[in-house]
């Protein structure tokens, strides 16, 4: 994904400012902890795959039923 660019300067994601070497690639030390605030708080999220398994697939193992994998169980 290409950052955006103005007369060929990259530009903060955040407040679209020239970009800060030092922080790059944002403007400055703000805008980055507003970035990172965003993944904490849970605004960006990396989508995931989940795969499906069937109850007759997570029987034949045996490890996916919980009681089956305490030590008094």
């Amino acid at each position: 994904m290409s950052e955006p660019r103005r007369n060929g300067q990259e530009l903060c994601p955040i407040c679209h400012k020239p970009a800060d070497p030092r922080y790059r690639p944002f403007c400055s030390k703000r805008c980055a902890d507003v970035d990172l605030g965003r993944w904490f708080s849970g605004s960006y999220a990396i989508p995931a795959e989940t795969d499906e398994v069937s109850d007759a697939d997570a029987d034949a193992d045996g490890n996916d039923t919980p009681e089956k994998n305490l030590p008094w169980g």
